[in-house]
């Protein structure tokens, strides 16, 4: 399946801002999954590409000069193949191990992923527990923010996909499992459109697997994947600071063209 994306992504701002970074993580990179027929970044100023501690695809975009709006553009076509069930890496997935103060189990979670799992460590064992998490956590946006963690989220059995794969990852750490946040996007077939979006990823067999709580997917036949790592923070797409600027609005638009459209049914 070949998919298409055309995202721009415009910040505006109520005062002007002296300066600002922002750390862009929307380039995807060639795996086993995926492989990036095209690729190209429309920012403000040309920015060098490099790779961070996660293997991620990073610009650094720095405006020094005063503005009161910032527009970054992705746009681009990658093959997916959607009948591959894992992916191989040469790196080591014991840092996925490692809980966050986004990623924390509580005693509830722990007990939740082990009633769910039992002496299980396997691929259906997580399947099981993908289920029983989109059981508990009802998809609602607006429920809660990007400081919200996996055990507030969980507490509160509402979030959006965001928090449902934070709560994936903390049941699943929990049980000894190495397991990392992805972000991308995911093409939606029925309706035809395009909707950035998070997941999750386990080390089980020497292979990454995907869990997609929010759909319940096990296979992510539709999902394009643009970084990973412990948690939200470590794999958005967009995070920056600025000096001044006020209040800030945020409009996206993001689509695949009608011709790549039909070319992913």
């Amino acid at each position: 399946m070949r998919l298409s994306i055309s995202h721009d992504t415009t910040y505006h701002y109520e005062d002007q801002v002296r300066a600002s970074i922002q750390y862009l993580r929307v380039t995807p990179h060639d795996s086993e999954r995926q492989h990036v027929i095209s690729w190209q970044l429309k920012l403000p100023h040309p920015v060098r590409a490099q790779l961070d501690p996660f293997g991620n695809i990073l610009h650094v975009l720095t405006l020094d000069e005063p503005h009161d709006t910032v527009v970054i553009g992705a746009h681009g076509e990658v093959e997916i193949d959607e009948h591959r069930e894992a992916e191989h890496e040469d790196h080591s997935a014991l840092p996925f191990l490692r809980s966050t103060s986004l990623t924390s189990a509580d005693e509830a979670m722990r007990e939740f992923a082990v009633q769910h799992c039992q002496q299980r460590r396997d691929r259906a064992a997580l399947i099981d527990l993908m289920h029983a998490l989109n059981a508990h956590i009802s998809y609602l946006p607006g429920s809660t923010e990007t400081g919200t963690s996996a055990a507030e989220a969980f507490a509160g059995r509402q979030g959006v996909c965001q928090d449902q794969a934070h709560a994936f990852l903390a049941c699943t750490r929990s049980l000894g499992i190495p397991a990392r946040y992805v972000s991308g996007y995911l093409f939606t077939g029925d309706d035809e459109q395009l909707a950035s979006h998070a997941w999750a990823e386990a080390w089980l067999d020497d292979a990454w697997y995907s869990f997609d709580v929010t759909n319940c997917l096990a296979i992510a036949e539709r999902h394009l994947k643009l970084a990973v790592g412990l948690d939200y923070l470590d794999a958005c797409p967009v995070r920056g600071v600025r000096r001044g600027g006020g209040g800030e609005q945020m409009n996206a638009k993001l689509a695949a063209p009608p011709q790549l459209r039909a070319r992913a049914q």
